[in-house]
């Protein structure tokens, strides 16, 4: 039984026998668990938006996402903004530094560590990264749109993962690893076009402080100090030194992510749950000794065969799933639609460019590359996957609902045409989800010659000979 299965302890609350713990705690618990959960979230939080943003209390929602929150550092800084500042340069930095650590866990044990294994993934994702940013361009170049080429660029890994669970085996597992993967190779590319397109003018001397702060981290990781507190607070200065420094405050969560240690203290064999109950410290606990430090010992021998990386992705990564991502969504989504607003989208080149960008350009860009990756030999097809399953991933690809909103906020100040590229991103994620909902929907699991390993180019049926 793994980690993620095991029951709460029945001294627990969450594990006992009380009317409101079988429920409603353990209902919600089991929800949180789904996979899908998360973009279910979002979507709801979407969907409210929404509403409230077209309903009589419209102008509460503008109090709500426009509230000044003040923050003070003695004398040295004080920091207001409102709430929907806060939300996407305060709170995204946790999303973002989420995304560093798994781009770290993926490059340390995961796809991205195995060159061959992430090549075909890693072209699909160049591909949906250029074509639609070409096509956004193709509609904008030198109009008051143009800044906003990054916006197609983007993928939403909650909505698109949220949206292959729910299909179930209807897709191929290799492929929701392939997606996965793709995803991430997306999110390095959003996270360098944010880091040198969308900076603002640089302050010399708050940049060089974040420079030292990433080297204090380095240094801690050198003298292997594992202590998470002590990260926490490096990096809360840290996001200070890079807001202020004009540089976007969700590098510094990236950086963070990616240079944070990615292996555990106590190195033992591959099966931890064995090798903790064969340490001495552990086996005198689970024995039952009544020792506090030999409990104490115990617990720090057990915690510490899990990277400072894996312990804070475990604790962050619900946080940023179930609040974060949802808060996000409720504060930039809220856009009041009218007849006349439509009116002007559908003949805006800015709200063309991200649908035409997202839709045809992730399909076109990903499919493409994928299949000259294949051609080219590069490798092969995931397992049981075949170019139809290919085609609706990269239609879902073309959800780009989370960073792209992000992008959005950074490449424009004019509410007018933030909306017209908001609602270029909302009626492109829908129509991404649906098209591609229904291609894998209709998509057979390969079988024979299709079915080849994936590290091995598909080879073509023999001819019949008579």
């Amino acid at each position: 039984m793994t980690a993620e299965n095991l029951e709460p302890s029945p001294l627990t609350w969450l594990g006992g026998d009380r009317r409101l713990a079988r429920s409603l705690g353990r209902p919600v618990r089991d929800f949180l668990q789904i996979e899908a959960s998360g973009g279910l979230l979002l979507i709801l939080a979407t969907v409210v938006a929404l509403v409230w943003a077209n309903s009589p209390w419209q102008e509460s929602y503008e109090s709500f996402i426009h509230f000044h929150i003040s923050l003070e550092f003695g004398s040295l800084l004080t920091i207001d903004e409102p709430l929907e500042a806060w939300v996407n340069d305060a709170l995204m930095v946790v999303f973002f530094f989420v995304v560093g650590l798994e781009i770290k866990k993926e490059l340390v044990s995961g796809e991205l560590a195995n060159p061959r294994a992430a090549a075909l993934p890693a072209m699909a994702a160049l591909g949906g990264m250029i074509v639609p940013a070409l096509i956004f361009v193709a509609f904008n170049a030198g109009g008051v749109g143009a800044d906003g080429w990054g916006i197609p660029m983007a993928t939403d890994i909650a909505f698109a993962i949220g949206i292959i669970s729910l299909l179930g085996d209807r897709v191929p597992k290799a492929m929701k690893v392939f997606l996965l993967t793709l995803a991430i190779v997306d999110d390095v590319g959003a996270i360098v076009v944010i880091a040198i397109f969308y900076t603002s003018d640089l302050s010399i001397g708050w940049s060089l402080t974040a420079v030292g702060l990433v080297a204090l981290v380095l240094l801690m990781k050198l003298a292997r100090i594992w202590y998470i507190p002590l990260y926490v607070l490096v990096g809360v200065v840290l996001w200070l030194a890079v807001f202020e420094s004009g540089i976007h405050a969700t590098i510094a969560g990236v950086v963070l992510g990616l240079i944070c240690p990615a292996h555990p203290l106590r190195a033992y064999a591959a099966d931890p749950c064995v090798d903790a109950a064969d340490n001495p410290h552990v086996g005198s606990a689970i024995a039952g000794e009544a020792n506090p430090r030999v409990i104490r010992r115990a617990n720090f021998e057990i915690r510490e065969q899990l990277s400072v990386a894996e312990r804070l992705a475990d604790l962050l990564h619900p946080f940023s799933s179930y609040l974060i991502i949802p808060l996000f969504a409720l504060v930039n989504a809220g856009i009041e639609i009218s007849s006349e607003t439509l009116e002007d989208a559908v003949t805006s080149d800015i709200t063309l460019g991200v649908v035409l960008g997202l839709i045809v350009g992730k399909f076109v860009g990903v499919s493409l590359f994928t299949w000259l990756g294949v051609r080219l030999g590069l490798a092969g097809l995931p397992q049981g996957a075949t170019f139809r399953h290919v085609v609706g991933l990269a239609l879902i690809a073309g959800i780009g609902f989370t960073v792209s909103l992000f992008i959005t906020g950074l490449a424009f100040d004019d509410p007018m045409v933030v909306d017209e590229a908001k609602l270029g991103i909302l009626g492109a994620s829908v129509i991404a989800a649906t098209l591609g909902s229904l291609v894998l929907l209709w998509a057979k699991p390969a079988t024979g010659a299709e079915a080849s390993d994936p590290d091995e180019p598909p080879h073509p049926e023999p001819a019949e000979t008579h």
